[in-house]
């Protein structure tokens, strides 16, 4: 909307704010988006109005936790409002209070299942979407004492993955411990199940107490009123979610928002079956005595919301699909399982970042995902998602997920053509409309190339990939139009080779304009590292030009700008061995460090495995990663705190480092790390979708000095040129048909 075409509104807005003493929002909103390049779209709405959203929560935070700091609240909580801790951040004048420092959590679910519920790095289960969440303490009757994990000093955390996806959490103190192990289940009719499964020991007689809690691990979810059963069995929330224990509950207490928190209130002798709270912080308490001979054990279970029927046994089945990983490091493996994982639970039909934050639909995202996928062979997946692609193409052409971000459309014709490398096949004719559009409205939306200035013949300026700074004319958007272009070029080529032209030649001039452009910023800076735009200096936005040479191989490995720009982003904008973006994350990002993993995997620099090690280290406990990490706590700093495209990001690297494409040459085991080799167990990788076909890879060491490295092949047609470069031994071109070979490690200089 252009305000221009509002004078009586301005008049009106200006007029009722100066009469409060409050500042002129016309002018203010003028003079920050002076800040930004002229755009026709200042921010994406949709962004807004999550924001919106977000700190409507943290405004409610702000009027409901700092006074009453003696509830139970989350780990994100306890840890964040304690001034001893190095978590803490002072509220001061801050109108909303959000989770800034241990935004992590896991989801667990079932395959193709709509509900993903999470767990907090303590255990707190949150069943269903934004809801109200679960937790379990272990209470001593005699002296009060209680063993609390959120507060605990320290907790254990894993995932395992086989069969089915679980989260245990294990706590201890003084003499007390509780284990609880939360996963997604179908039941006898077929229908998702959560269960918590709790288990509790004291060496004398204790409680163990399910806590229904009005919040989650983004802050207040109200609570209005629960009944608890005649049988003691089963909890009725708001009406409607039913929670059930497997055993009756021996106590109960509830109490809401004047009365304080029930864990108040656990020693009281009056038994409350029902409670109700009319601001929304009921707060309920069923206990389960503790033998001192054996553990006591409980079973809660929440049934889940689910539209169409899920298939049973579905993660064996699926993983046995899947691109597998064999290697000696449990670290590594650990991660690469965990990643294919998040990418099965995130891929129901459309493709989410994440499952709470970002339980939305990016084209960026996507095409990430959706490239993972496909390198894992989980073809069917990656089609499901695909399909759901042209319902969202506007009559002009645009792939819109978000209004103002120009990469959309190269995102989506560039894993289009990904799609028919990688799985051979060719995309249905219902796809020719579709694709000719997208390449029609990238050639339309670019800029003239006349008069002469930094950005002609490049796309508009626009909020681009959110995490570059305000709006501006970015390279990113660029790279990936000139990708799209050429990718329906080649997509279209065969059906219509006339409908094929304008896109090939489209994308010549696009890049011929995006060269031009970078030698101008290259006299400017006096280097030729790429920044973010034509108006930028060299910051860490940066980190968005290097989609040229990954994932897009647009330059060669070794081009000048490319490296220069890993150079100034490696001694400029790495904190503790990870890539940090100042702008808007401010935080550790596992993903764009291992972008830059990868131009230096591509160039043959073996800085990419420090990288990698690196990323590996800020995994949780799960084996997840926020989208951003505090640089002290370790803990999430923004955005979702189960990210795929992290995970995504993990999967493609080390597929890369066993298998990856060169322009026409296919590049085997590149990126293995030399310390695999120290141990006798042979190492796999496969079968992995390549543009050639799918290869799998098996390197056995033999001793200190050779290996043997062998590979099998499905090709699409004929095989590819052939180069071996795993590092420490000489490269070695391979042609025709051989399928192994002995390497000889190099000698070292002396």
């Amino acid at each position: 909307m252009s305000w221009t075409k509002w004078l009586p509104l301005r008049f009106i807005l200006r007029r009722a704010a100066r009469s409060q003493g409050f500042l002129d929002p016309i002018e203010l909103m003028a003079r920050l988006r002076s800040f930004a390049q002229p755009s026709e779209v200042s921010e994406p709405v949709e962004l807004l109005r999550a924001g919106v959203v977000f700190h409507a929560r943290g405004l409610i935070n702000s009027k409901v936790i700092q006074h009453n700091l003696d509830w139970v609240w989350p780990y994100w909580i306890e840890r964040q409002y304690d001034p001893h801790d190095e978590a803490f951040i002072p509220r001061a004048f801050s109108l909303s209070h959000i989770n800034l420092t241990h935004r992590n959590w896991t989801a667990i679910g079932y395959p193709d299942g709509e509900a993903l519920p999470l767990v907090d790095p303590r255990g707190l289960l949150t069943p269903d979407y934004d809801g109200p969440s679960l937790d379990a303490w272990v209470l001593l009757p005699a002296d009060g004492r209680a063993l609390l994990p959120s507060r605990a000093a320290a907790c254990e955390q894993s995932q395992s993955m086989d069969p089915d996806l679980a989260i245990h959490t294990r706590t201890h103190q003084d003499g007390l411990s509780l284990h609880s192990t939360a996963r997604v289940v179908l039941d006898s009719e077929g229908k998702p199940v959560c269960e918590l499964d709790l288990e509790a020991a004291s060496g004398v007689p204790a409680w163990l107490v399910v806590s229904l809690r009005p919040y989650n691990p983004e802050g207040i979810s109200f609570v209005h009123e629960l009944k608890l059963s005649e049988d003691r069995r089963h909890w009725t929330v708001d009406g409607g979610r039913r929670i059930e224990f497997s055993a009756p509950a021996e106590r109960h207490h509830v109490s809401d928002y004047r009365a304080g928190d029930v864990y108040i209130h656990l020693r009281d002798q009056e038994d409350q079956p029902d409670g109700r709270c009319d601001l929304g912080m009921l707060t309920a308490a069923a206990l389960f005595p503790i033998g001192q001979a054996e553990p006591t054990r409980l079973q809660v279970r929440i049934p889940l919301e689910q539209t169409r029927p899920l298939a049973p046994r579905a993660w064996p089945e699926i993983r046995s699909q899947a691109c597998r990983l064999e290697c000696p490091e449990p670290r590594y493996q650990f991660l690469y399982d965990a990643a294919v994982t998040s990418l099965i639970l995130h891929s129901p039909d459309d493709v989410y970042p994440g499952p709470y934050t970002y339980k939305r639909f990016w084209f960026r995202d996507a095409a990430f995902i959706i490239h993972a996928l496909l390198c894992l062979g989980l073809d069917a997946r990656a089609e499901r998602a695909l399909e759901r692609f042209p319902p969202r193409q506007t009559a002009r052409g645009y792939f819109r997920s978000q209004e103002g971000e120009w990469d959309a459309n190269g995102e989506v014709l560039w894993i289009l053509q990904r799609y028919e490398q990688l799985t051979g096949k060719r995309l249905g004719a219902h796809w020719h409309n579709p694709i000719a559009r997208g390449a029609r409205w990238i050639t339309r939306k670019r800029l003239p190339a006349t008069p002469a200035s930094p950005h002609a013949g490049l796309l508009p300026a626009g909020f681009s990939a959110e995490h570059l700074g305000p709006n501006d004319y970015y390279y990113w958007d660029d790279f990936w139009g000139v990708a799209g272009l050429n990718a329906a070029g080649e997509l279209l080529a065969e059906a219509d080779p006339e409908a094929a032209r304008p896109s090939t030649e489209g994308a010549r001039d696009f890049s011929a304009a995006i060269d031009r452009s970078l030698a101008g910023c290259a006299e400017r800076l006096g280097r030729p590292a790429m920044p973010a735009s034509p108006y930028r200096r060299l910051d860490a936005g940066a980190i968005g030009s290097l989609a040229v040479g990954y994932p897009l191989q647009q330059c060669a490995p070794d081009d000048p700008r490319l490296l220069d720009s890993v150079e100034f982003l490696l001694a400029n904008c790495f904190v503790n061995g990870a890539f940090f973006q100042d702008m808007i994350h401010s935080g550790l990002n596992a993903y764009l460090t291992l972008h830059v993993a990868q131009i230096l995997l591509r160039a043959g620099d073996p800085r990419y495995l420090e990288l990698m090690d690196t990323v590996a280290e800020l995994a949780s406990p799960t084996g997840q990663w926020p989208e951003a990490i505090h640089p002290r706590t370790g803990g999430g700093c923004m955005g979702d705190g189960h990210h795929v495209w992290a995970a995504a990001e993990w999967v493609l690297m080390l597929r890369n480092a066993f298998v990856r494409e060169e322009g026409e040459t296919l590049i085997l085991a590149g990126g293995v790390p030399g310390r695999w080799l120290e141990q006798d167990r042979p190492i796999r990788f496969g079968p992995a979708p390549t543009r050639f076909g799918r290869v799998s890879v098996q390197i056995t060491p033999q001793g200190q000095a050779q290996v043997q490295l062998e590979w099998q092949a499905e090709w699409h047609t004929e095989p590819p040129p052939i180069e071996v470069r795993l590092p420490g031994f000489e490269p070695v071109q391979v042609q025709g048909d051989q399928h192994s070979l002995t390497l000889v490690r190099q000698e070292q200089d002396a």
